[in-house]
């Protein structure tokens, strides 16, 4: 005779229907009885009109607890491990379906994990957090998992669900603040959100941090990508990457290129990735470009940002097409011996309401404190680089880059605004450092955390810093107390030179120091010379019109300008002592006198000084 059913406590039964339970796993899906005589299945489906356990041939009716949708069976003599079901749900509207139970699934992610991540030394978090498309026990579909250590309740939500926030609850994983679950039989190309309940007790849906496809905009669902098999025909290129450019000892010229106003194709509309490997690939080849640096293609909201507000960090924009499409835009750029360079923000992200911003309720990726956690002037807000979840979450996104596309290169974006805790900030409006200083120590370490990693996995990888301060020790090694960086853009060479060529030249006479003062400091950091997209924005005019005099004039003055960078190359080769065959009797590094010398104490310890060759 089969064990009655046990009483469900009412008071349990009224969280789950209102998706208030602290643990869903503890109510839902099998359970043995006490006297361990039967098992018991519990099922939570709105608009489901009737249910039934369906387990080999046999099949057993559930009775309805709730009207709600919360049903139950009891089945007799089954132990609970090995025990192989479905349910069979007939809806409101008639329709038969079978499904998998996901709460009879356990944790798919690892001690290790946890730890890791709590402790920021989590490099590949994108192969663990996130929805990836996998098999579990017997079944095959999308784990989810996601960090809001602060919510009360955590659901993945999406069209498979009807958007509803009760139906998948996930599972808590204390300390950690992760959240997650395992849905069997949903497949690539299904949208979902999660519905965050904050400590507040508000219901907020949120795109996936790590979300690696997401819909088009304006529409803001992340998108479950299987991830590509592709079969890479770089093998030569990556071969070789070792031993090029990131030791300079090779020519750069890199093409930088707004990817969605380069072209538009003959009706109008925006070319894909796999349009642009067809036509700017061969354009940049042709002009005898080595690289092509992309304004950021990360996924973003706001069109009109160009990328710089980024909410999918580890998703291309669906703008130009899937992320496949773009890896077969990297494999033509290699295939052709060009580098791609990508645009990188690590230094900000938007307020939108569906991204990072407050994701659990709580400053969770940011400061509290809009001092330390706001930029005044962008509108955006600024990463916690001290905390080590959020170091983990960015050190991971570079690697991501490297890993899956093979990209060769991170321009990293306004890294002043990083390295400064008062930028563009007026007294009483940020907060100094232990010391009492105005150096992000945080920042700091982050940056040569990231230089070390990348070198270290990815030998040959660019990691170019946009610097605009005299910030010693950019390019020095981050073992000898540098930030580690490949290359830094000579921001003040650029500037002056526009500022020469914009000189009637009757008067350049007076201005050549322009030219000339950049060589004071040219060999103390690794530079590149930019002309950057910031230069021809916001109307300050196209390098064409920047130029005085009539139509001609300014041609031949650009072609000069343009010549001048080419022939000066950028003073990249630091002076170092290297040993010859039959070296001098005396050799001598050159002394290079900083602009700014460092003021605070932990910036002299930061950054050695130079000394005299000895050898």
């Amino acid at each position: 005779m089969p064990a009655p059913a046990p009483t469900l406590p009412s008071d349990a039964l009224a969280a789950i229907v209102k998706g208030q339970h602290p643990d869903p796993f503890a109510v839902l899906g099998p359970h043995e009885t006490a006297d361990g005589s039967a098992l018991i299945v519990r099922l939570f489906r709105p608009q489901v009109r009737e249910a039934h356990l369906v387990a080999g041939g046999s099949q057993w009716p559930m009775a309805r607890l709730h009207a709600e949708g919360l049903f139950e069976a009891v089945v007799p003599d089954v132990a609970r491990d090995g025990f192989d079901y479905r349910y069979r749900l007939t809806w409101r509207d008639g329709r038969v379906s079978e499904i998998d139970d996901t709460y009879r699934y356990g944790p798919v992610l690892t001690d290790l994990d946890a730890y890791l991540f709590a402790e920021g030394t989590h490099y590949r978090l994108f192969d663990r957090l996130g929805a990836r498309p996998l098999t579990h026990g017997l079944g095959r579909g999308v784990h989810f998992a996601v960090w809001a250590p602060n919510a009360r309740r955590v659901s993945v939500v999406g069209d498979f669900d009807g958007w509803d926030g009760r139906v998948h609850p996930m599972r808590a994983l204390v300390p950690s603040g992760v959240w997650e679950i395992f849905i069997p039989d949903l497949a690539a190309g299904e949208r979902y959100k999660f519905e965050v309940v904050t400590a507040d007790g508000i219901p907020v849906l949120k795109a996936d941090p790590f979300g690696r496809f997401f819909e088009t905009p304006p529409r803001t669902a992340s998108i479950v990508w299987q991830g590509s098999d592709r079969a890479w025909g770089d093998d030569v290129w990556m071969a070789s990457r070792p031993g090029g450019n990131s030791l300079r000892r090779a020519p750069m010229s890199v093409y930088e290129v707004h990817l969605g106003s380069w072209q538009r194709g003959a009706d109008g509309h925006l070319l894909g990735y796999r349009d642009l490997a067809d036509r700017l690939v061969p354009y940049v080849k042709d002009m005898g470009f080595t690289h092509v640096e992309l304004m950021p293609i990360m996924e973003h909201p706001f069109t009109g940002s160009w990328g710089y507000q980024v909410i999918g960090f580890f998703a291309p924009t669906s703008r130009f097409g899937a992320p496949e499409d773009f890896q077969y835009f990297v494999d033509a750029c290699h295939r052709a011996d060009i580098g791609v360079i990508l645009d990188w923000v690590p230094g900000h992200f938007p307020k939108d309401l569906h991204g990072l911003a407050r994701f659990d309720g709580t400053a969770l990726y940011e400061h509290a404190d809009p001092r330390q956690g706001e930029h005044q002037d962008w509108g955006t807000l600024i990463f916690n680089y001290g905390r080590h979840e959020v170091r983990s979450f960015l050190l991971s996104n570079a690697m991501f880059w490297l890993d899956e596309f093979h990209v060769d290169g991170l321009r990293v974006d306004a890294v002043a605004s990083m390295l400064y805790l008062d930028y563009s900030r007026g007294g009483g409006q940020w907060i100094p450092n232990r010391y009492g200083g105005r150096e992000n120590l945080h920042a700091i370490e982050f940056f040569r955390e990231l230089t070390t990693l990348v070198a270290r996995e990815h030998p040959g990888v660019l990691m170019i810093a946009e610097e605009s301060t005299a910030w010693p020790g950019v390019t020095r090694p981050a073992h000898l107390g540098g930030l580690g960086f490949t290359y830094k853009w000579n921001m003040g060479w650029m500037h002056d030179m526009l500022d020469y060529c914009a000189q009637d030249p009757i008067h350049r006479k007076w201005h050549h120091d322009r030219i000339t003062f950049s060589l004071l400091y040219a060999f103390s950091e690794h530079f590149i010379l930019p002309f950057s997209h910031d230069e021809v924005v916001h109307g300050k005019r196209s390098m064409l019109d920047k130029m005085p005099g009539d139509v001609w004039q300014k041609h031949a003055t650009l072609r000069a300008l343009y010549g001048w960078i080419a022939a000066m190359g950028s003073g990249s080769q630091s002076p170092v002592c290297r040993r010859a065959r039959a070296p001098p009797r005396r050799c001598r590094a050159i002394r290079v006198r900083l602009d700014r010398l460092p003021r605070s104490p932990e910036q002299r310890d930061l950054v050695p000084p130079l000394r005299r060759c000895r050898r």
